[in-house]
């Protein structure tokens, strides 16, 4: 397949593409001309990569999936990512149901409100306990 083909059955730019080369996360096989030629699993690795990235892995830990021989995906790594999502549900479904008092709410103002109140805590709490990305890379 070439790229033109690959981008319009996988629905991702040629840049995209080309970024996941990058990475090592896909190979082209060849070109033909100025256009890359890619082997027909890599809208099987493509959809592997949009799965592991919706279920927030790191383009890193994507690329550690892949070995020579194949895709390796590490299970204990699975349940840990399964266990984030439980968590980030859990507090999302909160400010959702916070969120839905806060607009239904009786009191005269929302910040009189204490299941609002509570919400901003909470909001408060998880905004300044978020990973510092940078200090990750030094």
């Amino acid at each position: 397949m070439d790229i033109t083909e690959v981008t319009k059955a996988s629905g991702l730019p040629a840049s995209t593409l080309r970024f996941y080369e990058e990475k090592g996360l896909i190979r082209s096989t060849g070109r033909i001309g100025l256009r890359r030629i890619f082997s027909g699993d890599v809208l099987e690795r493509l959809a592997l990569i949009a799965l592991a990235r919706g279920a927030g892995f790191s383009l890193d830990e994507i690329g550690e999936m892949f070995t020579p021989e194949g895709p390796d995906i590490d299970r204990t790594l699975l349940l840990a990512k399964a266990d984030d999502l439980d968590r980030k549900i859990n507090e999302l479904t909160a400010m959702r149901d916070g969120l839905r008092h806060a607009a239904v709410c009786n009191a005269p103002s929302h910040f009189e409100c204490p299941k609002f109140r509570r919400l901003l805590r909470v909001a408060g709490k998880h905004r300044f306990r978020q990973p510092n990305k940078l200090k990750d890379k030094i």
